[in-house]
Formats: C-alpha cells, sequence, structure tokens
C-alpha cells in the first residue's frame, strides 16, 4: 500500500472471461487513477481484445500469468480464471509482491484458501475476494444497524440463491473440475457470504447439506433455460443444493441454491432474519419487522437517500463499481478493507462442509 493521491496504480488482468468482461474491466475503467496494464488469458485472442477495450495503448498482453507478475511495475493484479486456478494464481501473485483481488468464491476448498492466506501475511502484500453484493445500499444498512444492536441476537437466518431457469451454459460453470461445484459456489456464495457478514459470525460448528442433480438431465422440452440449453453430459455439477449451519454461539443458517428448480421464489444474493428484537427480509424491498408497545410493525426503509454513510461522490453507484473503488481507496490508506480474506475462508470452508455432509450422508463438524 501507500500509493500517493497523484501515484497511478498498474494493473493486470489474469482471465479474460465472462466476469473479467462483465464486472471488472468495464469497473476498473471507471475508477481515476488506476490503468489496466497488461492482461493474460490462455486464449490470446481474448487478451488482446481486453487490451483493446480497456487497456492502456502500451498495455502488454500474455498467455502465461507467470510471465505477466514478472513484470515488476505492476502493482495489483484482478485473477479473473475459474475456480480451480484462484488459489496457485493468487499465492504466485502475492509472492512476486502483488496486491490481489481473486474473483469470488476464494478457492475450491477450504485446504486452497487457506495456502491463499498464508501467502498473503507471508508477502505483507493485500488480497481481497470479489464478494460485490456486499457493497449494495441495502446491505450496508443491514450491517450498520445489526452493529448498532437493533435486532438483538441473531440466532437464525435465512441465505438464498435459487433460480427457476438459469443455467449459466456460456465457459466453465457446469464443469466440477474447473470450478468445484455449481449453483452452491457459484452463486450461493454470495448469499452465505451477505449472511455472514451481516450477521458477524464466522464461527461454524457444524453443517448438513444435500446435493441435487435431479433437473439436469430432463428432455429437452422440460428446461426452458433462460440462457439457451446444455447438454446433459456437460453438467457435470449439482443443479441444487442445500445446507443448514449450526454456529458456535447456537445460530442457524439454512443456505438454499439453485440454477434450476421448480419453484417461484426465485430471489439470488438476498437474505432474511431473525433476532430477539427485530427481523429482517429482503422480500418487497428491505423490511425490518417487530413488535413494539404490543403491536406488530412492518417497516419498509426506503434506500434512495439517507440513513447510509456513502463515500462524497459515489451515492448508489452500482456495487461492482463501488466494490473497485472502495478497493482502490484502500490501497492508498484510506479505509478500511470490506472483504478479508479472513471472513472469506470461512465461507468456503462451509461449502466444502455442505459438499462433504451431501457425499458421507453425515453431519460436517468444522473443528475436529
Amino acid at each position: 500500500m501507500g500509493y500517493g493521491k497523484g501515484e497511478t496504480i498498474r494493473v493486470g488482468i489474469i482471465g479474460c472471461g465472462g466476469i473479467a468482461n462483465g464486472k471488472h474491466m468495464p469497473s476498473i475503467q471507471k475508477i481515476k487513477g488506476v490503468e489496466m496494464v497488461a492482461f493474460c488469458d490462455i486464449i490470446k485472442e481474448r487478451a488482446e481484445n481486453a487490451k483493446k477495450r480497456f487497456g492502456t495503448p502500451d498495455a502488454k498482453v500474455y498467455t502465461d500469468y507467470k510471465e505477466l507478475l514478472a513484470d515488476p511495475t505492476i502493482d495489483d493484479v484482478h485473477v479473473c480464471t475459474p475456480n480451480r486456478s484462484h488459489s496457485f494464481i493468487t499465492v504466485d501473485a502475492l509472492d512476486a509482491g502483488k496486491n490481489v483481488m481473486c474473483e469470488k468464491p476464494m478457492a475450491i476448498n477450504y485446504a486452497e484458501a487457506k495456502k491463499m492466506l498464508e501467502a498473503k501475511n507471508r508477502s505483507g502484500k493485500s488480497l481481497t475476494i470479489g464478494y460485490q453484493n456486499r457493497q449494495a445500499p441495502e446491505h450496508r444498512y443491514l450491517r450498520e444497524q445489526a452493529q448498532k444492536g437493533r435486532f438483538g441476537d441473531i440466532y437464525y437466518a435465512k441465505a438464498t440463491a435459487i433460480r427457476r431457469r438459469a443455467v449459466p451454459t456460456w465457459g466453465v460453470f457446469m464443469n466440477e473440475y474447473e470450478q468445484g461445484g455449481g449453483p452452491l459456489i457459484d452463486i450461493g456464495t454470495h448469499s452465505l457470504d451477505l449472511t455472514l457478514w451481516i450477521l458477524d459470525n464466522y464461527s461454524p460448528k457444524y453443517c448438513v447439506g444435500t446435493v441435487y442433480h435431479k433437473l439436469a438431465d430432463l428432455p429437452v422440452e422440460n428446461r426452458g433455460n433462460t440462457w439457451g440449453d446444455w447438454k446433459p453430459e456437460d453438467f457435470t455439477v449439482e443443479d441444487s443444493a442445500f445446507g443448514f449451519i449450526v454456529m458456535e454461539n447456537g445460530a442457524t443458517i439454512n443456505l438454499e441454491s439453485s440454477w434450476a428448480l421448480n419453484s417461484l421464489d426465485v430471489r439470488e444474493a438476498t437474505l432474511s432474519f431473525c433476532g430477539t428484537k427485530a427481523g429482517a427480509d429482503l422480500m418487497s424491498g428491505l423490511r425490518i419487522n417487530g413488535v413494539e408497545d404490543g403491536r406488530h410493525y412492518i417497516n419498509k426503509i426506503e434506500m434512495s437517500g439517507g440513513g447510509v454513510a456513502f463515500y462524497e461522490g459515489d451515492g448508489d453507484e452500482d456495487p461492482s463499481v463501488r466494490e473497485q473503488r472502495v478497493w482502490y481507496r484502500y490501497l492508498r490508506g484510506e479505509g478500511e478493507l470490506v472483504v478479508k480474506p479472513e471472513q472469506a475462508i470461512v465461507v468456503t470452508q462451509i461449502l466444502e462442509g455442505i459438499y462433504e455432509s451431501a457425499k458421507s450422508g453425515n453431519a460436517f463438524f468444522f473443528n475436529k
């Protein structure tokens, strides 16, 4: 860290596929004092196209990420590759003296995530994970109110990431080897991260998980997928996964995730929770419920302005842009790191526990 306000932060992008083009690069482009000077992808054409759209005129293109990391002028690296390679690329980048923003999830399992955390501590560089949904104003408001004690002791929460028919059929999303799982590790990870963050509870005791591959092999006429049809033989991950998590303090969290489910309760990157003083949900906007003077109440919170501490000038900007703005402010010594790797590793630990419980048919205990 320690970049001055007038000093340009030079960024390298590793992985120039969907998440880089849809989230990282367009958002970075909006941050003053930050330049994308290097692009790497195993498909050279993708890196070249990224340079044309987002890079400086003299930006370099690579197909080997280690060559990018060898450039001593690069300050920060974004890891936007399939989940399997998050860990070793991040470790190499940290050891090369780069700060790293790695796209979610942190890694495919706890052991790989732990290597990333150890590299961060060893290198003295900064590491964050791309959980941009924390930056949505309603989520920041709930976190702020929970920290103030408005909800009392929060002892039950529901983390929801349900799609009716929205299987991502591009890239390697359906490939278990590359991704480590399906909707649980793809979108369930966002809802779980939000829940742990708002509750400020990172001490899981045990979990029970179930994983389903029920709709992936349906006949074509019964698929109706938003993003086009898939080949069943390519669909090697689950289509739905559910977890029941018990925390050390006794709180419980239900986690629901699916890309394809015969349900009309379709919501993503959202949660609801119950405390001793009040509860909250995002079912119809942000609602807080409780009992006051013997009467039930529901307060619908207006998020169009006020009530949340914003950085000057960024207001209700897109969470993906705000994610980058907050990250680069942090690298300049302004403000705190919002997504700490010590938090993200617990998300990965719980997701792995749900998968392991589903395989064994038994509860998975985290601190054996």
